[in-house]
C-alpha cells in the first residue's frame, strides 16, 4: 500500500528533501514518521467554547491511540464554532469550517483524520468537509455535560433556561433564584445534556457509521470517553491500511438510517438542514419529503428533554444510542459498512436497553410518529418544519390573526409593548430571520411570548419564522420557512391581522388570503439591500442556498473533485 503522505516525503527531489528537513526541525526523526500512516487530528477546542474545553486532553488520547497503532499523529487547530458566544450565529460560519476542514485534509501530507467536535455546527461542518476530502475518517463526539442541579431540582441546559426565563419575566421567580440557576445550569465540560442539536447531530454521526459504536452517548467527563478517544485514534490507522474511506461509509442507506435515528430521538429541527447539506457533499439527493415520509413511520422512543423528561446521562445509562437502535433494527439497513470495518448490524450486536422509561418500547412510544413534520402551503411553498412533539397538542391545529415583525430588532422593540394587539390566539410571525435575512439564519425561532400574556398564564402559542431555533427549545414554533422573506418569500408579504393556519396532521401552513391579493403584495415588495458589502459575509450572502437545500454553498456541493496537490 502506498500512503498518500509518501508523496511529500519519499524520493530524491528537492521538495522531499525540504519536507524531511522540516520534520527534523520539528524534532521528528525519520523512523518516527516515514512509512507510517499520518493522521490529522482536527480539534475544535478553544478558550471560549465550554462545550469543547476538554478536547485538548482528548486530542492527547487520540494521539496515544494513533501511536499505539503504528501511525503518526498531527494535531491541527481549526475554527471553533461556539453556540454560546459566536454572533450573529455560528450557522453563518458552518460552511467556513467545512471549507477549512476540506482544504487542510487536501493540502497537507495526511492519510486519514480524526475529527473532534460536538457543539451544534461543528459536527456537520467537520463531516461536510471530510466528505468532500474523501479520506479515512473517524469522528470523536465531545459528549454531553453532566445534568444540572438547583434546589433539589434537575436542570436541563437550554430547555430549562428558556423555561425559567419565561418564569422570571412572568414574575414567578426571584432574582436570587435566577442567579442560583445560572450557576447550576452547566456544571461540566460537554455539550447540552438535552436532545438539542449537539446530541442530535453526534447521534446522527454515529448512525451514519462515522464513530465507534456507542461513542455519541458517552458523557464528556466519563472515563469511557477517554478510552473511546484513544480507540478512535487506533481505528483510523487501521482504516488507512484497509483503504476504507468516508465515502465507503456514507451511502444513501446510511443517511436514511441517520434520519430515522433523529426522528426516534425526538431530535432537533436543525438536523434537517445539516443532513441535507451533508448528503449533498456525498452527492446523495435528500429532500424534506424524505424526512416527512420517514417521520410518518418512525416512533419517538427516547424520553429525553425537550420532547421527553430525562437527560443524556440517563440515556447513556439506559443503553445509549446502541440501545435505541436495537429497537429499530427491523427498519435499519444492517448490511452497510461502518468505520469499524464491520456491518452496521454487527456493530449493534449485544446492544440492550436497561431502562424502558428512558428508551421506550416500540409499542409504547413517546409518539407514534417522529415528532417532526414538514409543512407546505402558500406561506411555505418550499417547506417549513415544526417539532410538534415538543409543542402543546392543542396548537397542532390552529388558525389565528398574525402579529408581524420584520426583523429581530423590530421584534425586540415591540414584543413586550403594552399596546401590542396580541392575544393567546394570535400567531406571532417573524420575517427576515433566514439565511440571507438573519443573516446566517440565527436561532430566533423560539419567538418570545409577550410579557403580558406570560403574566396571564400563557406558556405556548403558534409562532412562525424563517429562522431556526435551538434544539433545546420547545413550543409550537414553525421554522425554516422557505423561501425566506429576504428574497421575497411569502412570509415577507404577511400583514397584521391576516389569518394564518397551522395544521400539523395535514402538513399545512398557509395564510388565508387570495392568490390575487398575494400577487398584488408581491408586486409592491422591494428587495432589501445585501447584508454584507465585503469579506466572508459577502461570499456567504452571494452563494448560500435556502433552508430546504441545506444552506450550503453551491460551489461546495456540486459534483467533482479538486486535483491532489503537487507535493514534489
Amino acid at each position: 500500500m502506498r500512503l498518500r503522505s509518501s508523496e511529500w516525503f519519499e524520493g530524491e527531489g528537492l521538495r522531499a528533501f525540504s519536507h524531511n528537513a522540516r520534520m527534523r526541525q520539528l524534532g521528528v526523526n525519520s523512523v518516527e514518521h516515514l512509512g507510517k500512516p499520518v493522521i490529522a487530528i482536527l480539534n475544535t477546542w478553544s478558550g471560549i467554547n465550554p462545550c469543547h474545553m476538554h478536547l485538548r486532553e482528548r486530542a492527547q488520547q487520540v494521539e496515544r491511540g494513533v501511536w499505539e497503532a503504528g501511525g503518526f499523529p498531527l494535531e491541527f487547530p481549526v475554527s471553533t464554532l461556539s453556540e454560546t458566544y459566536q454572533k450573529p450565529t455560528p450557522m453563518l460560519y458552518r460552511n467556513m469550517l467545512s471549507m477549512e476542514t476540506e482544504e487542510i485534509l487536501r493540502s497537507y501530507p495526511v492519510d486519514g483524520c480524526v475529527l473532534m467536535g460536538g457543539c451544534d455546527k461543528t459536527t456537520p461542518a467537520l463531516l461536510m468537509g471530510a466528505a468532500s476530502a474523501g479520506l479515512p475518517t473517524v469522528f470523536v463526539p465531545a459528549g454531553p455535560m453532566l445534568r444540572g442541579h438547583w434546589r433539589g431540582e434537575q436542570l436541563a441546559s437550554g430547555t430549562d433556561m428558556w423555561r425559567f426565563w419565561d418564569e422570571k419575566r412572568a414574575g414567578t421567580i426571584s432574582a436570587e433564584a435566577w442567579a442560583e440557576i445560572q450557576s447550576g445550569l452547566a456544571r461540566s465540560p460537554g455539550t447540552c445534556m438535552t436532545m438539542g442539536t449537539a446530541s442530535t447531530m453526534t447521534a446522527a454521526a454515529e448512525a451514519l457509521g462515522l464513530t465507534l459504536p456507542g461513542a455519541s452517548s458517552i458523557p464528556a467527563v466519563d472515563s469511557a470517553h477517554h478510552r473511546m478517544a484513544a480507540a478512535s485514534g487506533m481505528r483510523v490507522v487501521e482504516m488507512v491500511r484497509e483503504g476504507l474511506t468516508i465515502g465507503d461509509v456514507l451511502s444513501a442507506e446510511a443517511y436514511e438510517d441517520a434520519i430515522r435515528t433523529v426522528l426516534a430521538l425526538g431530535g432537533s429541527t436543525n438536523s434537517y438542514i445539516h443532513l441535507i447539506a451533508m448528503a449533498g457533499r456525498s452527492q446523495i439527493p435528500l429532500t424534506l419529503d424524505d424526512f416527512d415520509r420517514l417521520s410518518r413511520e418512525t416512533p419517538v422512543l427516547a424520553s429525553v428533554q425537550p420532547a421527553g423528561t430525562h437527560l443524556m446521562e440517563d440515556f447513556y445509562y439506559a443503553g445509549g444510542l446502541r440501545g435505541l437502535l436495537s429497537r429499530l433494527r427491523e427498519s435499519l439497513h444492517l448490511k452497510r459498512i461502518t468505520v469499524t470495518g464491520r456491518t452496521f448490524g454487527e456493530d449493534l450486536e449485544g446492544a440492550e436497553v436497561h431502562d424502558s422509561s428512558v428508551i421506550r418500547e416500540v409499542d409504547d412510544p413517546i409518539s407514534a410518529e417522529g415528532g417532526l413534520a414538514v409543512l407546505r402551503g402558500n406561506l411555505a411553498p418550499d417547506g417549513a418544519v415544526i417539532k410538534y412533539v415538543a409543542a402543546d397538542p392543542a396548537l397542532w391545529r390552529h388558525t389565528g390573526p398574525a402579529v408581524v415583525f420584520h426583523g429581530y430588532k423590530d421584534l425586540q422593540a415591540r414584543i413586550n409593548s403594552p399596546s401590542l394587539d396580541v392575544t393567546k390566539d394570535s400567531v406571532i410571525v417573524l420575517a427576515g430571520g433566514g439565511p440571507k435575512g438573519g443573516p446566517g439564519m440565527p436561532e430566533y425561532g423560539m419567538l418570545p411570548i409577550p410579557d403580558k400574556l406570560l403574566r396571564e398564564g400563557v406558556r405556548d402559542m403558534v409562532r412562525v419564522s424563517d429562522a431556526r431555533m435551538s434544539g433545546t427549545s420547545y413550543g409550537a414554533c414553525v421554522l425554516h420557512v422557505a423561501p425566506e422573506a429576504h428574497i421575497g418569500g411569502p412570509l415577507a408579504l404577511v400583514r397584521d391581522g391576516d389569518l394564518v393556519t397551522l395544521d400539523v396532521e395535514a402538513r399545512v401552513l398557509r395564510v388565508e388570503i387570495s392568490d390575487e391579493e398575494m400577487t398584488r403584495r408581491r408586486d409592491a415588495w422591494t428587495t432589501p439591500p445585501p447584508k454584507f458589502e465585503r469579506g466572508y459575509g459577502a461570499l456567504y450572502y452571494e452563494h448560500i442556498t435556502q433552508a430546504d437545500e441545506g444552506c450550503d454553498f453551491e460551489f461546495l456541493s456540486r459534483p467533482g473533485r479538486n486535483p491532489e496537490p503537487n507535493a514534489h
